[in-house]
C-alpha cells in the first residue's frame, strides 16, 4: 500500500485525500488544524506548508506529495514563494513525486483557448508568481532532483468552492436579489468543478505518464450570464438581475475590500474570454468534465448549507 501526502484540507485537498483512500491508498492529510474527512486510511496531521523540515518529516516514505495549499488571494506575491520552496524542498529530500495545483494565470492574456502546451507569458504579478513556481519545479525535474507535474484549473464551482463568483454573485442570485460581477458577462468562461480538480490531481499522481509537464482539469465553458440563469432556474429562484462591474467599480469597491481590490490586476481575464482546453488531459487519462447540471446542483447545495 502506497502512502500519499496531501497538503491542504480545503475543498480540493480533502476530496483528493478521500479519492485516494477510497482507491485503497494510505493518505497523510496535512493542514494547520489537522482537519479533513474521516476515513480509516486518512491520517490527519498538523503541519505548515512553509515549514520545509516539518513537511519533510511528514513526507518521509511517501510516494507522492500533492500540494493544494494557497495563501489568501491578497497575499499571493509574498505568501506563495515560501510554500512552493518548502514543498519542493520536502519532495527533493524525501524522493516523493510532487504534484502542484495551479491555475491559468501564468498564461497571461491569450486570444483563444489555452492548451497544456501554451507558453507561459504572465501579464500580472499573480500570474508571474504562479509561472515561476512551475518553472522552478520543472527545473528541478529536468535536473533529475525530483519528479514533478502540475494540474491547472480555472474558476471553481461545486460544494465548498471559493471563487469571486461564488462569493460575489451566486448567493445574491439564489436569494433573488440584484447581483453584480466584474467584466463582460457574455464572453465564454471556464468553470472547474472541485470534484474534477481532485480527480485530476489523483489521476496524475498515480500515472507515470504525468511527470515533467502540466495538465488541465476537464472543465465546462459558460458565460457568467448563462451560468447565472442556469443556477437561478435550478434553484427555482427568479430570473437573475445581473449587471456588470467596470474596472472603476471594482477599484472603488476595493477601497474597503482587500480581496475585491485584487481583481483590478486580473480584470483583463474578466472582460475577455477565458477558455481552458483540456483535450490532452482528456485523451491521455480518459477524464471528462462533470455535467454542468450536476456541478450547478452541487454549487447550490453548498451555498444553501452555509
Amino acid at each position: 500500500m502506497s502512502v500519499h501526502v496531501v497538503a491542504g484540507a480545503g475543498s480540493t485537498g480533502s476530496r483528493a485525500a478521500l479519492l485516494l483512500a477510497e482507491a485503497g491508498e494510505q493518505v497523510r492529510l496535512v493542514s494547520r488544524r489537522g482537519l479533513g474527512p474521516d476515513h480509516p486510511r486518512i491520517e490527519k496531521v498538523t503541519g505548515d506548508t512553509t515549514d520545509a523540515d516539518r513537511l519533510t518529516e511528514l513526507t518521509e516514505g511517501a510516494t507522492t506529495l500533492i500540494n493544494t495549499t494557497w495563501p489568501p488571494y491578497n497575499r499571493w506575491p509574498a505568501g506563495f514563494p515560501p510554500i512552493a520552496e518548502a514543498v519542493l524542498t520536502a519532495a527533493e529530500r524525501t524522493g516523493a513525486s510532487y504534484v502542484s495545483l495551479s491555475n491559468s494565470y501564468g498564461y497571461g492574456h491569450v486570444d483563444g483557448p489555452m492548451a497544456e502546451n501554451s507558453a507561459l507569458a504572465p501579464v500580472s504579478v499573480k500570474g508571474a508568481v504562479r509561472a515561476q513556481i512551475w518553472l522552478d519545479a520543472l527545473a528541478a525535474h529536468e535536473a533529475g532532483r525530483v519528479r514533478v507535474t502540475e494540474v491547472r484549473a480555472s474558476t471553481y464551482l461545486g460544494a465548498g468552492a471559493q471563487s469571486a463568483y461564488t462569493i460575489l454573485a451566486a448567493p445574491r442570485i439564489l436569494a433573488g436579489e440584484p447581483a453584480a460581477f466584474p467584466g463582460d458577462l457574455d464572453v465564454p468562461k471556464t468553470w472547474s468543478s472541485v470534484d474534477d480538480v481532485a480527480r485530476t490531481l489523483v489521476t496524475v499522481a498515480l500515472d507515470d505518464r504525468s511527470w515533467g509537464r502540466a495538465w488541465h482539469v476537464p472543465s465546462s465553458q459558460l458565460s457568467v450570464r448563462e451560468l447565472s440563469e442556469r443556477i437561478a432556474a435550478a434553484a427555482g429562484a427568479p430570473a437573475p438581475r445581473l449587471s456588470p462591474l467596470s474596472l472603476v467599480d471594482v477599484a472603488w469597491a476595493g477601497r474597503t475590500d482587500p480581496i475585491v481590490a485584487e481583481l483590478v490586476e486580473m480584470f483583463y481575464a474578466l472582460e475577455h474570454p477565458d477558455v481552458l482546453d483540456a483535450t490532452l488531459t482528456e485523451q491521455t487519462f480518459g477524464l471528462s468534465a462533470t455535467s454542468v447540471d450536476t456541478v450547478i446542483a452541487d454549487t447550490i447545495g453548498g451555498l444553501v448549507a452555509v
